[in-house]
């Protein structure tokens, strides 16, 4: 019998075991500073596979004080980042699959169907927070493990699963494994593509600017200068520069996402009482950067924009408006659409799905640039799940795709690492 049939039928065999590690990873609400549990089960999913385990805290000062960490948190105390390795024969080439089990809070409770932390299935999807983003993606690359090692498959590179911890807020759990000296020959990050191939990840960074005014009385306002008024200003500039850091781009991967590297205004606060000329406005915000584009160099081209807008206003001129970077940070990932991990996870993909996928840049930030630009690992994002659907309500995911990806991840693995 052919390999990829024993694979196919070992998953659908084993479906209710890997369903039911699912609604237990989901049932971990494994939010920020909380993701011991999630990682318990994970760690005993692993001994189970015979795998050899590494489990540690973050947050030593090679960590800190690297000029990729990026975190307001330094106590990562209770939650370990935990790598699992099952060791080749040799002479085959190694690969990181990489899962963060970190989600984003659940927001409204009461947006919610039903408990955000459920796991309930209906009509073939799962729901809860993190099921999508991205703990679908995890269990695939735990079944596909479990499979190869199940059906006595002997692989010649080394395979060097990990759940890392803090992805959501810069990608430290990443950082530290990178730090901890776990490289290597390439990567696959099962974040929620829809299964498309991300070979190149946008990266990102938040932003704040602080624009002084002059407080008054509002019947008086002509005597202040209202800080929201001149904000304004400043927003209007970095429209104009979004707009005009998107012209530049030209990669066709980006054909199908309206704004590649978005300039996004997501908070704004200004202001103590109706009757009265603010004096000081705050906006923050988050800078989309582009794969092959270097972060210092966005972050000054920002800054000349916000320049150039006190230039054009005479308060402006006299009182600059102040930028700071800081909170979220993500690395962007640029690997050539040619590389032989795209050919082997395409080649795996088309013998699964029977046509060929659709290869697209990521429209957000991953792991995977920490992986690739400090690592020096190849990376492709690629897994089950919708963006749409990661960071919303009654977030879910299909349970199908997740044992498709399933399978083209272990196909992947026995391409890339070779057999026996």
């Amino acid at each position: 019998m052919e390999v990829q049939q024993k694979i196919k039928e070992w998953l659908e065999d084993n479906k209710h075991r890997g369903i039911r590690i699912l609604q237990q990873l989901v049932q971990e609400g494994s939010t920020r500073g909380n993701e011991s549990s999630a990682q318990a089960v994970i760690i005993e999913k692993c001994r189970k596979l015979g795998l050899t385990l590494d489990i540690w805290e973050i947050g030593k000062d090679d960590l800190i004080k690297h000029p990729a960490f990026c975190s307001d948190r330094k106590d990562f105390s209770g939650n370990p980042n935990v790598v699992a390795t099952l060791k080749g024969s040799g002479g085959g080439k190694s690969l990181i699959l990489n899962g963060h089990i970190d989600v984003v809070p659940e927001g409204d409770r009461n947006d919610w169907n039903h408990d955000p932390f459920s796991g309930r299935i209906e009509d073939g999807k799962l729901y809860g927070r993190g099921s999508s983003d991205m703990k679908g993606g995890t269990v695939s690359l735990l079944l596909a493990m479990e499979a190869i090692i199940s059906l006595g498959i002997k692989l010649k590179g080394d395979i060097i699963f990990q759940s890392v911890i803090e992805e959501e807020s810069g990608g430290a759990g990443t950082l530290a494994a990178v730090l901890r000296g776990y490289t290597a020959d390439g990567a696959i990050i099962p974040e929620p593509t829809n299964m498309k191939l991300f070979p190149k990840q946008q990266g990102s960074m938040w932003f704040r600017i602080t624009v002084k005014g002059r407080s008054a009385h509002g019947g008086t306002r002509y005597e202040g200068v209202n800080a929201i008024e001149k904000a304004m200003i400043a927003i209007a500039k970095l429209q104009e520069l979004e707009k005009a850091r998107n012209l530049r781009i030209t990669d066709p991967l980006y054909s199908q996402i309206p704004i590649p590297i978005p300039i996004n205004i997501g908070k704004i606060k200004s202001g103590e009482w109706p009757s009265s000329v603010p004096d000081i406005a705050i906006i923050e915000g988050r800078m989309g950067v582009a794969p092959d584009e270097d972060m210092k160099s966005a972050e000054q081209e920002l800054e000349r924009c916000l320049i150039e807008a006190a230039e054009s206003d005479h308060w402006l001129k006299k009182n600059p408006p102040h930028v700071e970077w800081f909170g979220g940070r993500w690395l962007p990932g640029n690997l050539e659409e040619g590389h032989s991990l795209m050919s082997v996870l395409s080649k795996s993909y088309e013998a699964v799905k029977g046509k060929q996928p659709a290869v697209e840049a990521s429209p957000w930030g991953t792991d995977g640039g920490i992986l690739s630009r400090i690592g020096n690992t190849p990376v492709v994002v690629f897994g089950p799940g919708v963006t749409e659907a990661a960071h919303d309500v009654n977030e879910y995911i299909s349970i199908q795709e997740v044992f498709d990806a399933a399978e083209i991840i272990a196909l992947a693995i026995m391409e890339w690492c070779s057999t026996n």
